[in-house]
C-alpha cells in the first residue's frame, strides 16, 4: 500500500506523526516527493497529493448540508410533472415547507410569481441554464432565479432551483429611478415653463410650434423656440438647442430666450442678434454651448432675413410642393466667441411655409445628419394644411414617438395665400416724398384719400392723417433722401411708417413750453396704439406707428 494513502486513514495524532513532526502538507508533500524520486518513481498528479496530505475534498461533504446552510433559496425538482425533491431551509423560510414528491404547480404559489415553470421547461428542452433577474413577488420581495439541469442517473429530468434574494438591490434601484424620474419631471416641467404659453400670431402669418421631450431613458435638452412680434407688421421667429443636458441645460435655454427677447426688441438685424447672444452664452455657461436660428420676416419685401448661429438649415415649402434650403451662411455655435456673424435671406411668398426645428427631429444614430434633413424635405413635400396638422404630420413622417431618444422643438411658419374677401382685408399703399416743405401737404393729401379708399372710420382716418403728418414732418426736418411713406392695413391694425437715409433714431423726449420742436414723437406715443423705430440696410432708419382696427364681432 502506499505510504500516504496508509497513513490517510491512520488516526489523526498518528497521521500526523507519519507526516513528520512539523506535521504540515508541505512537508508531507515533499517527503513523499522525495521518496518516489529515489525510487524512481514519476511525481504524482496534485490532485492524488491532495489526497494524500488529507487535504478536504467535495466528496467529503454532505451536499444536504451544504445546500440547507446556502443563504440562497435552493429547489430539487424532477420528473416531467416537476416534482419536489428537496428545499433548503432558505427556500422553506421564505416561501413555506414544500413537501417531497409534491408538484411545483399545485404547491408552489410563487412559481407563476417567479416565472419558474417556462424556465424550467428551457432548461429541460435546451440542457442549458436560465436565468430570469429580479422577478417580485406578492409578499414584496425580489429573487433572481437560476435554473441548471441535474445529469443523475438516479434523478429523470432534475432541475436545481437556486433563487438569490435581491429585495434590497431591487429597492435601491427603484429608488434610483424614482429619483431619476423625479429630477427629469422637475427639467420637464422647467423647460415647457420657459417656453411659451401662447404663441404670438402675427397679422400676416400662421404659426404652430410643438415641443416633445425625449423618452424616460433620455435626459431633457434645452430646446426651444420662440415668435415675438416687432411692429410695423415684422416678425421675430427663433429656435435653438442648448447641447446640454437635465436641469441645467434647461436654466441656461431660459436665460437665453430671454435675452433674445430683450434683443428683438431693439430691432436688430438678425446677425446682431447672434452677436449679442454669443458673448452672452460665453458668460452664462463657458461649458455650454447652444445652437440658434434668428430669422425676421417683414410682409413689404416677402422673405426671411436670418443667421445662424451652427443650427440646421431653414426649409421651405412653396405652393407647387417644392422644398428650398436655407444656405450659408452659418457661423459657430453660440457661446464659441470670435466669430462675426452675418445674415442670410430666402423668399417666403405668399402660399409657402417654413419650417425651423432642432437636431432631435432629423438625428438619427449611425445615419448621417444630412439623410435626416432629406428626410424631412421629403416629409416637407408632402405635408399640407394648418401649422399644427404639418407639425403633426412631421413628426410622424420622421419616426418621432414618446419614446424618442431626443427632445425635438419644431416651429411651422406659413405665408397664406389670401383670396377673396379676406384678400380685401389686407393693403399696401406707398408714396415718395420728393421736394421739400410741399412734401408733408402731399403726404397728408395721400394719406386722407388711402385711408378713405379703404372704408376707415372717419376718427381712425383723422387720427392717421395726423400720424402721417407728424411723421413726414420729423422726417423732412432731422431726415435725408431717400423719403419714403407706407401705409399698409391688416385684418387688424393700421401700420404708418416712414423711411429716410439718415440713421439717427428718435426719442421720446419732453419738449418745454417755450419749444417750437420736440412734440412730434409725443404726440404719436399718444394717439397710436404702438410706436418703434429701426435702422434699415443702407445706413436709413424707418419710424412706425400702429392703429388697431375697430373689432367688427
Amino acid at each position: 500500500m502506499n505510504f500516504t494513502r496508509w497513513s490517510a486513514r491512520l488516526p489523526g495524532t498518528q497521521r500526523r506523526a507519519a507526516r513528520g513532526t512539523e506535521g504540515s502538507v508541505p512537508a508531507a508533500r515533499g517527503e513523499y516527493a522525495r521518496q518516489q524520486g529515489q525510487l524512481g518513481h514519476e511525481a504524482p498528479d496534485p490532485a492524488e497529493a491532495d489526497e494524500a496530505a488529507g487535504v478536504p475534498t467535495l466528496e467529503d461533504f454532505s451536499v444536504r448540508e451544504l445546500l440547507g446552510r446556502l443563504p440562497g433559496l435552493v429547489a430539487l425538482v424532477y420528473g416531467p410533472e416537476h416534482r419536489i425533491a428537496y428545499v433548503n431551509d432558505a427556500y422553506a423560510a421564505a416561501f413555506g415547507p414544500r413537501p417531497a414528491g409534491a408538484t411545483v404547480a399545485d404547491t408552489c404559489p410563487e412559481a407563476e410569481e417567479l416565472g419558474l415553470l417556462p424556465l424550467i421547461d428551457q432548461v429541460l428542452r435546451s440542457g442549458k441554464p436560465r436565468t430570469v433577474k429580479s422577478r417580485r413577488t406578492q409578499d414584496g420581495g425580489s429573487y433572481t432565479v437560476t435554473c441548471l439541469p441535474v445529469d443523475s442517473p438516479h434523478l429523470d429530468d432534475g432541475v436545481l432551483v437556486h433563487a438569490a434574494d435581491v429585495t434590497d438591490h431591487a429597492e435601491a434601484a427603484e429608488r434610483l429611478r424614482a429619483s431619476e424620474r423625479r429630477h427629469r419631471e422637475t427639467a420637464v416641467t422647467l423647460q415647457r415653463s420657459l417656453l411659451p404659453q401662447d404663441l404670438e400670431q402675427p397679422d400676416d402669418l400662421r404659426i404652430a410650434a410643438t415641443y416633445q421631450p425625449g423618452g424616460t431613458d433620455a435626459a431633457v435638452g434645452g430646446d426651444w423656440y420662440d415668435v415675438i412680434t416687432l411692429g410695423a407688421g415684422r416678425t421675430a421667429l427663433v429656435i435653438g438647442d442648448v447641447m446640454g443636458r437635465g436641469v441645467r441645460a434647461a436654466a441656461v435655454m431660459g436665460q437665453l430666450r430671454t435675452a433674445v427677447r430683450a434683443y428683438a426688441r431693439l430691432d436688430l438685424p438678425p446677425h446682431e442678434v447672434l452677436q449679442l447672444l454669443d458673448g452672452l452664452a460665453a458668460e452664462i455657461d463657458a461649458s455650454q454651448i447652444a445652437t440658434c436660428v434668428y430669422a425676421i420676416h417683414d410682409p413689404n419685401e416677402g422673405k426671411l432675413v436670418y443667421a445662424s448661429a451652427g443650427h440646421l438649415p431653414i426649409l421651405v415649402r412653396d405652393e407647387d410642393g417644392s422644398v428650398r434650403r436655407a444656405e450659408d451662411p452659418t457661423g459657430p455655435p453660440l457661446g464659441t466667441g470670435g466669430w462675426l456673424h452675418a445674415s442670410g435671406s430666402i423668399a417666403l411668398p405668399p402660399g409657402s411655409t417654413a419650417v425651423l426645428y432642432t437636431d432631435g427631429l432629423v438625428e438619427r444614430r449611425r445615419e448621417d445628419i444630412d439623410e435626416g434633413v432629406a428626410a424631412l424635405a421629403r416629409a416637407l413635400s408632402g405635408a399640407s394644411g394648418t401649422p399644427q396638422v404639418v407639425c403633426d404630420r412631421l413628426l410622424r413622417s420622421l419616426g418621432v414617438t414618446a419614446e424618442h431618444d431626443d427632445d425635438v422643438a419644431v416651429l411651422v411658419v406659413q405665408h397664406p395665400s389670401r383670396k377673396g374677401s379676406d384678400a380685401e382685408l389686407f393693403h399696401n399703399a406707398a408714396l415718395e416724398l420728393l421736394g421739400g416743405v410741399e412734401a408733408a401737404p402731399r403726404a397728408r393729401a395721400f394719406a386722407s384719400g388711402v385711408l378713405s379708399s379703404w372704408r376707415f372710420p372717419t376718427e381712425l382716418r383723422d387720427l392717421g392723417v395726423l400720424a402721417t403728418s407728424e411723421l413726414v414732418a420729423n422726417s423732412l426736418q432731422h431726415g435725408t433722401p431717400p423719403m419714403r411713406l407706407r401705409l399698409r392695413r391688416t385684418d387688424r391694425r393700421l401700420i404708418i411708417e416712414v423711411t429716410d437715409g439718415d440713421d439717427h433714431l428718435p426719442r421720446r423726449r419732453r419738449a418745454e413750453t417755450e419749444d417750437e420742436a420736440g412734440r412730434g414723437i409725443s404726440i404719436i406715443a399718444t394717439i397710436a396704439s404702438s410706436w418703434g423705430s429701426r435702422r434699415t440696410p443702407g445706413g436709413g432708419k424707418a419710424v412706425w406707428c400702429e392703429f388697431a382696427l375697430p373689432d367688427k364681432s
